[in-house]
């Protein structure tokens, strides 16, 4: 049966869609490890070949422009993009944006703080005064995002942030649990930085596809071919890979500090 229903929509999609025509699918991401990001130039990630080999299957052919968040956001919403990856849902989207209703990921936000400075926290209540970085457009939940009592400091990159970290100049610093340990063993932090328990909040994030004709067919058909492909043991190989890597990243925390939610 998951054969016939993937035929079913790979026809249904061929006979009806404007992609059928030749049109390149253009999507748009910023580097978010190991999800999705660059290296030496080349496109990696687990979202990013799990969605590319899900569109091979569906003959489907994408194009991956790497930007910074807020502008991914702009480009689809002003309608310069095609699709825009491991983006949240939210209604506010709603009009511009097409979800396949299965997702490529779930992340989980929690603090990361350096062994020689610890703070007790159990809860948003104990950020009392403390300064956290953040990545500038990344939405954390409204009880993180909207608290009175502690300051954010937004940096370009999650890696500057862990720089900033190490150096003293933010107390701790957010992002998602799997991303996190991924760059600390790329920077080589693990015995310098630790995970706290508490967990801010938890999301899933999907493939977003610019509402025009034929994205809806698309959208569905796409989340048929992902949910097959996540029972593949192809699939489990490929987080297996990136969640062992242990590769280098150049530290970033001179960059220019400048604004980007997911």
């Amino acid at each position: 049966m998951p054969h016939i229903a993937r035929l079913f929509w790979i026809l249904l999609l061929a006979c009806l869609s404007p992609l059928a025509l030749g049109e390149r699918l253009r999507l748009v991401t910023d580097d978010w490890a190991p999800y999705v990001y660059q290296q030496d130039g080349q496109p990696r990630g687990i979202d990013y070949e799990v969605t590319t080999l899900v569109f091979a299957r569906l003959g489907v052919e994408v194009e991956w422009q790497f930007l910074p968040w807020k502008r991914c956001l702009a480009m689809i919403e002003q309608g310069l993009a095609d699709g825009i990856m491991d983006v949240f849902q939210n209604e506010a989207r709603q009009p511009y944006l097409v979800y396949p209703a299965e997702p490529m990921s779930d992340v989980e936000f929690v603090l990361f703080q350096a062994r020689a400075r610890r703070h007790a926290v159990t809860g948003l209540g104990d950020l009392a005064d403390l300064t956290v970085g953040t990545s500038p457009g990344y939405n954390y939940g409204a009880a993180f995002n909207d608290a009175p009592h502690f300051k954010r400091e937004a940096a370009p990159t999650h890696e500057a942030n862990f720089g900033k970290l190490m150096l003293g100049r933010i107390d701790l610093a957010v992002t998602d649990r799997k991303g996190g340990h991924y760059l600390l063993r790329r920077l080589g932090l693990q015995q310098q930085v630790e995970e706290l328990p508490l967990v801010i909040s938890r999301q899933a994030q999907y493939l977003g596809l610019a509402r025009k004709p034929g994205r809806e067919m698309l959208a569905q058909a796409f989340a048929e071919e992902l949910r097959q492909f996540k029972q593949e043991p192809a699939y489990a190989a490929i987080i297996n890979r990136y969640t062992s890597d242990t590769g280098n990243i150049l530290n970033a925390v001179e960059q220019q500090e400048s604004g980007t939610a997911r």
